[in-house]
């Protein structure tokens, strides 16, 4: 007798019949079937182990995914995804119609010029002691200590990381107006309209000579990336020259900071070689090679977990495979081939597995969705400038997801092949006189 393609079981205990190939139907009919507590209980523990095994992985793809795009995001939002830095002495500029070659390349929204500097800020006049009593930022007396910054000049509306004419302008007093990191104000305690002390060690006829500025808070920006809100202060241009020791660079926006790889070969044609270009993709290379490499050791590491699940799904195959003896000797009297009992338990299997899997990435989509919106895990000041963010994202994206599907199903159809080899080998005589 050969399989047929197509059967109909008579329906059982009210059961509605079933059609379709006979290996299926039978796996179907063994999954709703009266069973014993063992099988019960194993294939519970198969169903739950493969779900979260593959909750774990989603978790994990998610964060390194999340963490890598959204570290991208604030580095591009504080820095260009562009930038061009001269090479010839005496920080030369580009040639005016160069840069307007250079704005003018498809995908470019602006060129700004920036320069960068390092200094040591504080704020004017003590503060009570209560008030500073234990941080770090102050001293004995009460008084703000000096904190080290780094001094972004920019022209008004300029650069990739921007502020207005009004806030940079110097005001009456003398004092330049200045926009600050928002975790920078909360360290120094200030807000707008506060004065601030900024000391810039500089350089004159070969020795180092501090510079003293006098500024005035006049906005906050919030990045998200932690050195920036930390220590990154904005001011006008102009004054950073004074102080010496600054580098001048030339930020490129983008349209999209992912094409920047023809911009940065079209702007080396069009400046030529006294200048430098680079992207964030190159300046950034080291981490985001790391951070790649980590989320593929992690998915590996992770996969364990999911293959060790895989067991379980085995193991209820072989508890179905003594609980179903007698009716596999019967099946196999009248006749269904040895590829037909395959077929059931690699049909058997293969249904729990997959809804173990999709049940998994179900809750793990839904986990992850719950703990970006709210940001419910977030560091303090100080962990957050060791991983350069105060909350973690999870990002899911369907092509982890679709790769951890496709291994997932792979090892457990991998895990139910033996038992099914094994069950296809059942002697029919031998099977029906199994008490």
């Amino acid at each position: 007798m050969t399989e047929a393609p197509q059967t109909a079981i008579e329906p059982d205990s009210g059961r509605p019949p079933l059609s379709g190939p006979i290996g299926w139907v039978i796996a179907w009919r063994f999954l709703r079937g009266r069973r014993s507590r063992l099988l019960d209980g194993t294939a519970r523990v198969a169903l739950a182990a493969t779900a979260l095994g593959v909750l774990a992985m989603v978790i994990a793809m998610a964060l390194m995914t999340g963490y890598r795009e959204d570290l991208r995001r604030k580095l591009i939002e504080g820095n260009a995804p562009v930038m061009v830095q001269s090479l010839l002495p005496g920080r030369g500029s580009p040639p005016p119609e160069a840069l307007q070659a250079l704005e003018s390349l498809p995908g470019v929204l602006a060129v700004g010029r920036v320069a960068f500097a390092q200094g040591t800020l504080s704020a004017a006049g003590p503060v009570p002691q209560a008030e500073g009593s234990g941080d770090a930022n102050f001293d004995g007396n009460g008084r703000r200590q000096g904190v080290e910054v780094t001094l972004r000049g920019i022209d008004p509306g300029g650069g990739q990381l921007a502020a207005t004419a009004e806030q940079l302008e110097i005001g009456s007093d003398g004092a330049a107006g200045a926009v600050l990191g928002s975790e920078l104000a909360r360290r120094l305690l200030v807000s707008e309209g506060d004065r601030l002390r900024l000391v810039v060690l500089g350089f004159e006829n070969g020795r180092p000579r501090f510079r003293y500025h006098s500024l005035r808070v006049t906005d906050t920006f919030t990045v998200g990336y932690a050195e920036f809100d930390a220590s990154w202060v904005l001011v006008a241009r102009e004054i950073l020259p004074s102080t010496g020791g600054s580098v001048d660079l030339w930020e490129v926006t983008l349209e999209d900071p992912a094409l920047s790889g023809p911009v940065v070969e079209r702007a080396k044609e069009v400046l030529g070689p006294d200048f430098l270009v680079s992207d964030w993709r190159h300046l950034n290379r080291d981490l985001f090679t790391a951070l790649e490499g980590q989320q593929r050791a992690l998915f590996l590491v992770l996969g364990l977990i999911v293959l060790v699940s895989t067991f379980n799904v085995a193991s209820t195959l072989v508890v179905l495979v003594r609980d179903r003896m007698r009716q596999l000797g019967v099946l196999g009297a009248l006749g269904l081939p040895k590829a037909g009992l395959r077929t059931i338990f690699l049909a058997y299997g293969s249904v729990l597995g997959t809804v173990g899997v999709f049940l998994g990435v179900l809750v793990g989509t839904v986990v992850c969705w719950v703990l970006t919106r709210w940001e419910l895990i977030r560091f303090d000041p100080e962990v957050a400038n060791i991983y350069f963010i105060s909350s973690v994202p999870f990002r899911v994206r369907p092509s982890d997801l679709l790769a951890i599907i496709v291994f997932a199903l792979g090892v457990n159809l991998l895990a139910c092949a033996l038992p099914a080899w094994r069950a296809a080998k059942i002697d029919p005589a031998d099977a029906l006189r199994y008490e």
